[in-house]
């Protein structure tokens, strides 16, 4: 099975000149728990609420002033929408990430791989990429 049959393909994003406060907001309006940063049709990061609430709050940062440019994190792990299944859960795991950007071979946003997503298909594969993740903090 392809990832583009399990996937998410609504993808909500945030300007990265939005504040942390505005981020959050959307986040629990959506009952979303991340948000992909896209300008230009280009993927610039992604910000999560763990980001916001682990690392923005506990460093100090006021919620109402930081951008999330501050905070996002620009290295996003991605993978082709007709990757196999199995091999977007192997690339989870070893970049210990519970998230990827799916982008067609033109480099566009197609959707979004979670392992919500992972786990209505096998809860094995999801549970092996929580394991992972779960190991990198």
């Amino acid at each position: 099975m392809k990832v583009q049959e399990i996937m998410t393909a609504k993808v909500e994003s945030i300007k990265s000149t939005a504040t942390l406060r505005q981020a959050a907001r959307t986040m629990k309006d959506l009952n979303i728990g991340s948000l992909l940063i896209i300008e230009d049709d280009q993927l610039l990061g992604i910000i999560t609420d763990r980001d916001i609430s682990c690392f923005a709050i506990a460093m100090g940062h006021d919620l109402n002033s930081t951008p999330v440019s501050k905070v996002m994190t620009r290295e996003v792990t991605t993978c082709f929408d007709d990757a196999d299944i199995s091999e977007a859960a192997r690339l989870m795991e070893d970049q210990k990430v519970r998230r990827l950007a799916v982008l067609r071979h033109d480099n566009s946003m197609a959707g979004f791989l979670s392992v919500d997503d992972l786990a209505r298909y096998s809860h094995e594969l999801a549970g092996e990429v929580l394991k992972a993740a779960g190991s990198a903090h």
